[in-house]
């Protein structure tokens, strides 16, 4: 992965966490930064679970990669959210 690369990945991972925390009802009580680090890692395993099924690289937008990241986000929130909640 070249340095480009990398740093699209994070920003598209910041946005990712965002949509993921939207997408999750109710209050979260996670940190920001959680959100985002939960993003950046959906946005890597979209991409990957988006390349087993062939479906990574398509004309356009790649609708299908980004709905499987954004799905990753939302479970990441979930997950977290629900364990950091009961810390407190």
């Amino acid at each position: 992965m070249e340095v480009t690369g990398f740093f699209a990945a994070i920003i598209i991972g910041l946005v990712i966490g965002a949509l993921g925390r939207l997408v999750v009802p109710g209050k979260q009580n996670i940190p920001i930064w959680l959100t985002m680090l939960i993003g950046v890692v959906a946005a890597i395993l979209g991409t990957l679970v988006a390349g087993l099924f062939g479906v990574d690289d398509t004309r356009g937008i790649d609708w299908i990669e980004l709905a499987l990241q954004v799905a990753f986000a939302a479970i990441g929130v979930a997950i977290f959210a629900g364990a950091y909640g009961r810390r407190r």
